[in-house]
């Protein structure tokens, strides 16, 4: 493939099927984030989901170690591992995704209570994290998508913005339930 067809070839019109699922799969998760967020009240249950941050807190944790030694395995040309790893650090995203909205929409919202000058640092992280989160769906599929399709050129320049962004929102989802767990 030439430099020229491979940096076309994510315009590539049998991708469409492709952009369309990827956009309309990626507005209803976000959708439902906001519904979830900004719209829905839970009532109680709390006590039966006193676990679910630990959960999330770990979930975030695993990704970001598979996302690490997934960047080592592509680094040593390791294409398997790397593969293998990529694809357990997107299941325990999803995992981390179907908990947090589990226990978003059973719970509700957890108030940060902790001195109002680490308060304003806790929200700088926090909204980095959720506006960053919300492209990690949308640029995770289309890496799979180009790397399933072995459009390595693509796949190449859509995690160069992708892992980073991924690394980031799993890594500052540990530190936001450290921020919360130590103000309660």
């Amino acid at each position: 493939m030439t430099s020229t067809t491979a940096a076309s070839a994510g315009r590539d019109p049998a991708n469409v099927p492709f952009y369309v699922a990827n956009g309309v799969l990626s507005a209803a998760a976000l959708s439902l984030l906001g519904w979830l967020l900004l719209v829905h009240r839970a009532e109680g249950a709390s006590e039966q989901l006193s676990y679910l941050p630990a959960v999330n807190a770990t979930l975030n944790a695993t990704t970001a170690l598979l996302l690490l030694l997934g960047r080592v395995a592509i680094k040593r040309k390791r294409v398997q591992a790397h593969r293998s790893l990529m694809i357990s650090a997107f299941v325990a995203s999803s995992l981390f995704l179907v908990s947090y909205l589990t226990y978003h929409y059973l719970h509700g919202d957890t108030r940060f209570v902790g001195p109002s000058a680490v308060r304003v640092l806790y929200l700088v992280i926090l909204v980095t994290h959720v506006l960053l989160s919300m492209t990690v769906v949308p640029l995770a599929l289309s890496a799979f998508f180009f790397a399933f399709r072995r459009n390595f050129a693509t796949h190449v320049k859509v995690t160069r913005i992708l892992w980073p962004i991924w690394m980031y929102v799993a890594v500052t989802g540990v530190v936001i339930y450290a921020f919360l767990r130590a103000s309660y």
